[in-house]
């Protein structure tokens, strides 16, 4: 047998042993347990997120659309703050799910940390740091959104008076 041949049997071997003790994986799926349901609360809180934003884009739809017949009235005066909540929300939805991808990251790093000898364990901490910072900022821009919900027509008319106010100082500037 030539040395590569003899490397390939000795890392299959090295493989099944590090791998075939039922304990071992056992430990690995307890350990994924965790992030797991990391991730299924997250698919939940993005389902709460996708229909806020649903409802989002239709009533600013419906509002456009009533401006368009030239009905829009006070409505309309409310439009850029329910762009903001609507930036505000997909925001959140992209965090999230940037979150339950780094997730997934972590359940295949805790996997393949059974078939190699490098240990992984920065690996895996430096990628839940990441899921609870993205996950902190998805919950946070989800605070705003609803705070910003919260508010009365006539707080969110004038809410809107100061986006437009800031969008154009900021279009002078330039």
């Amino acid at each position: 047998m030539t040395g590569a041949g003899i490397e390939y049997v000795s890392i299959t071997t090295d493989l099944i042993e590090r791998t075939s003790s039922t304990a071992r994986v056992q430990q690995i799926v307890q350990l994924s347990l965790a992030p797991v349901f990391m991730l299924a609360a997250i698919g939940a809180f993005l389902n709460v997120l996708n229909a806020r934003l649903f409802w989002l884009i239709e009533k600013i739809e419906r509002i456009e659309r009533a401006m368009d017949r030239g009905s829009g009235g006070r409505r309309a005066q409310e439009l850029p703050a329910l762009e903001q909540r609507r930036a505000y929300a997909q925001w959140a939805i992209n965090l999230s799910t940037s979150a339950a991808l780094t997730i997934c990251l972590v359940v295949a790093l805790l996997f393949v940390s059974a078939f190699i000898r490098p240990q992984l364990g920065t690996a895996v901490a430096l990628a839940w740091i990441v899921t609870m910072s993205l996950l902190f900022l998805a919950l946070l821009l989800f605070l705003l959104e609803t705070r910003l919900a919260t508010n009365s027509a006539r707080e969110r008319r004038q809410l809107s008076r100061k986006l437009v106010q800031r969008r154009h100082e900021s279009e002078d500037e330039d």
